[in-house]
């Protein structure tokens, strides 16, 4: 059989399942199993259980279990209502400002954990009630904390870095620095926008009626040590060189448990088997699909499909930027069908040798990547965000929740253009690394 024909017949199964609903894995290792079966027979079949098993023996992977379960205890310990409360003291005369501080309380929020489900179900929780006994509007309540818990994939630690590192065998240190300048430019641009939207709209998100005095934005300060000091804990000792991302993971979940137990003191028997059956639960997920994902990517290079569509996109002598254009949009279709963590493993053997043909780096792209993948969240039909905060409130319909976080898909964008065009900037930090 033609490699083209195995090809072509090997992308249609694997849509066809995808769109019958079957798990995102199991598509993957089906369609990547009855393409090694057409060009290699049984013998390539046979060699299938040692590529997964090479696959997850990366130490690498030790470190989803790490950061998923030091997200699991810090969503368990209320630290998210200590954070929304600091920012929406110091936030309280700006307009929209209890939305900007749910910006914010997300993405401090995601630099302790990396989870952005997570960072909605926290926040999501204490924030949206409270903006709208304020009076804000539904949609504007609701975009704001759906579009910035996604910051936690981006601000590291975060697990979409770690399977990219995996597979794409990217310093994992180099790629949670990365991650911070444009985190950072993100949540300034998301703020910016709802500024312009409640100027436009002042009824939207009315100006609060309590004086809020320095004493009383200074005073609950002292509440965020805790996250601040889990933050440099594990930032600072990947960034410093201390420690490896794997290791800086350790610290991190040995943070949060010192964390529930004698800051919140919410730690117990129970909770302790709650996080790690829970942890255990979602390190299988995300094994199985990485596992699944390296088959797919076997098939792949048999098949020769990344070389070639690397040649054939070079050979149309297009300007950089318009094939990163193309690259992207591909990206955020795709994402609107796809699971982020599916998305790294299955586009990243395609795609990156394209972009390092092009002549980009593998670092940057990783970070582009996952930018764009901030969208993947907040699209439906597969937005995980969109009906994580439905979970936690009834107190907005999906309607207005589709309604506030579409706006921040274009913010998104803008950022992600922003940074296609200037590379530098989110290589400068990692380049200052030891």
């Amino acid at each position: 059989m033609s490699v083209t024909f195995a090809a072509i017949l090997v992308f249609i199964i694997l849509l066809l399942l995808i769109f019958m609903g079957c798990p995102v894995f199991a598509s993957l290792g089906i369609s990547a199993t009855i393409g090694i079966l057409l060009l290699r027979g049984w013998v390539g079949v046979s060699q299938i259980p040692s590529t997964m098993y090479g696959q997850l023996s990366s130490f690498v992977l030790i470190a989803v279990p790490m950061y998923l379960l030091m997200g699991d205890v810090l969503f368990k310990t209320g630290i998210g209502a200590d954070l929304y409360d600091v920012f929406s003291k110091w936030f309280n005369r700006i307009p929209g400002g209890l939305a900007m501080a749910s910006v914010f309380a997300c993405a401090v929020f995601g630099a302790m954990c990396g989870i952005s489900i997570a960072g909605v179900a926290t926040i999501g929780v204490i924030a949206i009630p409270e903006m709208l006994k304020r009076g804000y509007s539904p949609p504007l309540a609701a975009g704001s904390v759906t579009a910035a818990g996604a910051l936690a994939m981006l601000i590291p630690p975060s697990l979409l870095f770690i399977l990219y590192g995996a597979i794409a065998e990217v310093s994992l240190d180099k790629l949670f620095v990365g991650g911070i300048v444009p985190g950072l430019i993100l949540a300034l641009m998301m703020c910016i926008y709802i500024a312009i939207r409640v100027l436009i709209n002042p009824q939207s998100a009315p100006m609060p009626d309590e004086v809020i005095t320095w004493s009383d934005r200074i005073r609950p300060l002292k509440r965020l040590w805790p996250a601040i000091l889990l933050i440099v804990w594990v930032l600072g000792s990947i960034y410093g060189g201390i420690a490896t991302p794997t290791e800086a993971g350790a610290f991190g979940a040995a943070g949060a448990y010192l964390i529930a137990i004698f800051v919140y003191r919410t730690f117990s028997l129970k909770m302790l088997a709650e996080t790690l059956l829970t942890t255990a639960r979602t390190t299988g997920a995300v094994c199985l699909i990485v596992a699944c994902a390296m088959v797919f990517s076997q098939f792949m290079n048999l098949a020769r499909v990344p070389e070639n569509l690397a040649q054939f996109l070079v050979s149309l002598s297009m300007p950089d930027w318009v094939l990163m254009f193309i690259v992207m949009v591909f990206l955020l279709i795709l994402g609107m069908l796809i699971d982020g963590a599916s998305m790294v493993l299955v586009t990243t053997p395609i795609l990156l040798p394209v972009v390092v043909a092009a002549g980009y780096d593998p670092l940057w792209y990783g970070i582009i990547l996952v930018l764009n993948l901030e969208m993947a969240v907040i699209t439906p039909p597969v937005g995980l965000n969109l009906y994580t905060l439905k979970s936690v409130t009834d107190a907005v319909s999906m309607a207005e929740i589709l309604r506030g976080t579409m706006p921040y898909v274009a913010v998104e964008f803008a950022c992600l253009m922003f940074f296609v065009f200037f590379p530098e900037l989110a290589l400068w930090l990692p380049s200052t690394m030891k």
